[in-house]
């Protein structure tokens, strides 16, 4: 079964996936590797323009929604 997920808020949309993505290019960024990545967790704040992640209940950070 093929899934997405988009939110949409003011005229703007994000998907799901791109989240996933910019988070793990910000994890290989930061010298980590995919494979360290067990649970990660995003929560998505449409009125800030933001998404926050939370990867191994250990790491977190924000990244924006553009």
């Amino acid at each position: 079964m093929k899934t997405s997920v988009f939110v949409e808020y003011l005229g703007n949309q994000v998907e799901d996936k791109t989240l996933v993505n910019k988070v793990k290019e910000l994890w290989i960024a930061e010298g980590n590797k995919i494979k360290d990545i067990k649970d990660l967790k995003i929560y998505v704040k449409p009125e800030e323009n933001a998404a926050y992640y939370v990867i191994n209940d250990d790491i977190n950070g924000k990244i924006a929604l553009d």
